[in-house]
């Protein structure tokens, strides 16, 4: 049993069942892409015979592990394991056509196999799964200031409902309608409710119509319709823009280049582990 466990761990870390696996997932990605065209009988043999391949694959690796428990607590194994495993349900067991559009979806992930073809980005994969607690913190942070931020454009920001206007506010707001049209034409009043100024408060943070919507609100106060003065309004969107856009998203990115240097220091505390332990055993054998 030693004897086999050491076979497939020599097979599973050898270069070139490495490139071999490499070469037949990016043979899998592209096959996927070509069945949004066309699907024949030659590519679903094809992709029958490397469902096979990773079959043989992940069983490598699972007889290679040291324990059941410590190849399950390897994520890439979980993931690898989970798509092939969707890989062998049949499509006719689906019958409802939104579990078969799902079923299909889930297949589609196989490209994300792609992930590990290199160290590198299997570097970058972990270091963004340990960026996720610091994430988390800096998520609440962001959402208290949106919600900050949503129910002032509220207060300040929201229209009247041209429904209740009468006389000369109706005509104003008319007026002020036809020189300044929310864009897209179908879209609400950005700040109409406080589901709308979230979203219209992240349409601001990706740099999309922000100016425009602080020439809009001051077009509105010029023909009456908002009393809110241009200085309050270009305050508003002004440091929104930069808290939002410069330092909230800072915050993230720092969050990711500090995990990124610790997963660096570990991956070389592991190489020099491993080194010492190889060159331990190296010694006993002489």
């Amino acid at each position: 049993m030693n004897d086999l466990k050491q076979r497939c761990k020599a097979l599973a870390t050898h270069k070139s069942f490495e490139f071999f696996i490499m070469g037949v997932i990016f043979v899998n990605s592209f096959l996927i892409g070509v069945e949004t065209y066309t699907n024949n009988s030659t590519i679903q043999l094809i992709q029958t015979i490397i469902l096979g391949i990773f079959t043989f694959e992940i069983t490598i690796r699972f007889i290679a592990a040291d324990s059941v428990k410590s190849f399950f607590k390897d994520g890439w194994n979980v993931f690898d394991l989970s798509l092939v495993l969707i890989g062998y349900i049949p499509d006719s067991m689906v019958e409802s056509a939104s579990a078969m559009m799902a079923l299909r979806v889930l297949r589609v992930f196989r490209v994300l196999r792609l992930l590990r073809a290199a160290k590198e980005i299997k570097l970058i994969m972990t270091v963004l799964v340990k960026s996720m607690s610091a994430m988390f913190y800096n998520l609440v942070l962001f959402l208290i200031f949106v919600y900050l931020y949503a129910i002032a454009g509220v207060a300040l920001f929201k229209l009247p409902d041209p429904s209740k206007l009468t006389g000369q506010e109706k005509a104003n707001y008319e007026q002020f309608m036809a020189e300044a049209p929310p864009a897209p034409s179908n879209s609400p009043d950005p700040f109409g409710t406080l589901g709308e100024a979230v979203f219209t408060l992240f349409r601001e943070l990706t740099g999309e119509d922000w100016t425009d919507l602080r020439y809009n609100h001051i077009t509105a106060y010029e023909h009456g319709v908002l009393k809110t003065s241009p200085t309050v309004i270009t305050t508003y969107h002004v440091s929104w823009f930069c808290l939002a856009a410069f330092l909230l998203l800072n915050l993230v990115t720092g969050a990711v280049i500090n995990n990124y240097q610790i997963a660096i220091a570990e991956q070389e505390e592991r190489r020099r582990k491993r080194k010492e332990e190889e060159e331990k055993r190296m010694g006993e054998k002489k």
